[in-house]
């Protein structure tokens, strides 16, 4: 069955402006011609001058907060809107093969060792995601009641293990894939064929 999804990975959004004040005022006349809103127009809804809207659609003045409330209000948009093409940092991890970092999970196992490939703190999107690779040896524990908040994805790279989660056991093999809400009590319950490893996402809204 092929699902398709809402999401298009592909997508090229607008570049990004290193201008605030440019990036602000291309923001505001998108919004004007969305809503088919003269200048004139918006000028009496917001008892800004035409002029004025016009430095400011022009990226040629720095409009106060008062102003962009304004702007908001009378076109019905957040006012952090208006600096969605304004640059900001997007962070990139490269972990080169063999240069994760081995840490010790909370609830960490005997003989589970977990190697973090990479980790973004806060950032734009309000997710954090953790992507682990897990190997198991022949001392390892096995377990059912690991918990924790958020997502997680396992992708099975050798080795076999059956997987429980919550009442459900999966047997894992190279290439199967195990999505589940990590709420649930989890874990490997029979280590089959050793050592196994996985590839472990977890991702979990950011505190705000």
């Amino acid at each position: 069955m092929v699902t398709k999804l809402t999401q298009d990975p592909h997508v090229v959004r607008e570049g990004r402006e290193k201008v605030l004040e440019v990036a602000i005022g291309r923001v505001v006349r998108s919004y004007r011609k969305q809503q088919n809103i003269t200048v004139a127009e918006l000028s009496q809804m917001t008892d800004l001058s035409i002029g004025m809207l016009s430095k400011i659609e022009n990226g040629n003045t720095s409009p106060s907060l008062n102003t962009l409330q304004s702007l908001a209000n009378a076109l019905s948009v957040p006012l952090t809107s208006f600096f969605r093409q304004y640059e900001e940092n997007r962070e990139a991890v490269h972990t080169k093969a063999g240069e994760g970092m081995d840490v010790d999970r909370d609830g960490t196992r005997a003989g589970h060792q977990y190697t973090l490939l990479g980790h973004i703190g806060s950032n734009a999107s309000g997710v954090i995601v953790e992507p682990y690779l897990i190997t198991l040896n022949s001392k390892s524990d096995t377990f059912q009641t690991f918990q924790h908040g958020g997502i997680e994805t396992i992708y099975m790279l050798e080795g076999e293990v059956d997987y429980r989660h919550g009442s459900s056991v999966y047997p894992l093999k190279p290439g199967d894939t195990l999505f589940f809400d990590a709420d649930a009590p989890h874990g490997p319950e029979r280590l089959r064929v050793l050592p196994a490893k996985y590839l472990s996402v977890i991702s979990y809204p950011q505190k705000t």
